[in-house]
């Protein structure tokens, strides 16, 4: 009995740990470099407080010249489209054009540059919830989708890191230890009104969720599990930087202007079996940037970026992504690589914008499930950002709020 509830657990963890990426529609090859975040200074989270703006932005490759629309739709817990119609969380409209919008100038890829703040003078959400912002064209199809997260902060979230409990993880898992703090909101029974969702560096892949306090100490919620809430904490994301975008730099073997810029990364090489090696990362995120031009939206130009990985021999069935924000976690043909017997490399060629990116190598099955470790290892040295939502529903509402959020980081172990 106990075997088939444990079994049962972890298989809605699983459903959970997908909902976000089971909403993501992938662009078209045309549209590219989606950039969906805070406008505060250093923050690549699409997570906000109710009140502050967001930034839409991603550049059409294409000649159309199309004009775009979004729509935002409110989300439940699960992911799942909520019972509340728009006026109930949207003051003004839920669905309009995007009006600001130019063209690249100087840049061998032409391209046009969209741009979309919320809230806008016709859009002002109101409800903090999951949201879904869905681009379309101009016959109604669905270009790209987006997840997005509101909070309205009414109680408080304390986030502490540590090395895993488990004496076979120690070297290799973080474990997250959480507190709710609730003096101004009556909760009448937390174990059913209360859900939270904990994230790895913002990755949609990584929530873990239907975590219960463990323990209740007047207006404070504990969740101490040893094993719940634990997270491999992997390796250091590898980075290249073309804001010099004719010239090599460090991480980049060489570049050449065929057609478009080629920019080629040196190879790579399996991190598992070596020692661990710090150096700072933007946990996966990117950013645009060019040194030729302040205006980085319509001047900074494309290249294609050829990845290398070596591996002596084919190291399972299961396939090699090139994976970080780039393109929001996603796990598609375009970032997937392709495995060459003659030079034993693993190869994957992506057409970015200038800028300064993080990237990892993962496996995943054919199920999606994706694994961290099996290329570059996992060492609880490893600086990771984690992030706890709290979702409330008291009995009778009929949507979820956000009503906390807390982060911490792994450089501060408490262990």
């Amino acid at each position: 009995m106990l075997k088939s509830f444990f079994l049962l657990f972890i298989l809605f963890i699983g459903s959970f740990s997908n909902a976000q990426s089971e909403v993501i529609v992938d662009p078209p090859s045309y549209i590219k470099t989606i950039v969906l975040r805070s406008r505060l200074t250093n923050n690549f989270s699409p997570i906000v407080k109710l009140g502050e703006s967001l930034i839409l932005e991603f550049d059409d490759l294409s000649d159309s010249q199309e004009q775009y629309t979004y729509k935002i739709e409110h989300y439940d817990y699960n992911w799942k489209v909520s019972n509340l119609i728009d006026t109930q969380f949207i003051n003004g409209y839920a669905s309009d054009w995007i009006r600001d919008f130019e063209n690249s100038f100087n840049t061998v890829q032409p391209y046009t540059h969209h741009r979309l703040q919320i809230p806008n003078d016709k859009t002002n959400i109101k409800l903090s919830g999951n949201y879904l912002i869905t681009i379309t064209n101009e016959d109604d199809e669905v270009l790209f989708t987006r997840p997005f997260i509101i909070y309205q902060p009414k109680v408080t979230v304390g986030v502490s890191v540590h090395k895993s409990r488990d004496v076979s993880n120690i070297n290799s898992k973080h474990n997250i230890e959480f507190s709710i703090n609730h003096p101004d909101l009556r909760i009448n029974n937390p174990s059913q009104e209360i859900k939270v969702a904990v994230y790895q560096n913002q990755d949609w892949n990584t929530a873990i969720t239907n975590i219960k306090p463990q323990f209740y100490k007047g207006n404070q919620l504990l969740y101490k599990y040893s094993d719940k809430v634990s997270f491999w904490a992997g390796n250091e994301y590898l980075f290249f930087d073309t804001k010099e975008i004719r010239n090599a730099t460090n991480n980049i073997a060489k570049t050449r202007l065929d057609g478009l810029f080629q920019t080629y990364l040196y190879t790579d090489e399996m991190r598992k079996n070596k020692p661990y090696t710090f150096y700072p990362d933007i946990n996966g995120n990117f950013v645009i940037r060019t040194i030729d031009s302040d205006n980085t939206a319509s001047e900074a130009d494309y290249s294609q970026v050829h990845f290398a990985l070596e591996a002596l021999t084919d190291v399972s069935e299961n396939a090699i992504y090139v994976y970080g924000d780039f393109n929001d976690w996603q796990l598609n043909d375009e970032n997937k690589m392709t495995y060459n017997e003659d030079y034993k490399i693993y190869t994957c060629t992506l057409l970015l914008k200038q800028g300064f990116y993080n990237y990892s190598y993962v496996t995943a099955n054919d199920k999606g499930e994706i694994n961290n470790r099996a290329i570059e290892g996992s060492f609880y040295q490893t600086e990771n950002d984690y992030s706890v939502l709290v979702y409330y529903r008291p009995i009778g509402s009929r949507y979820d709020q956000i009503i906390g959020y807390g982060k911490a980081n792994s450089e501060n172990l408490r262990n």
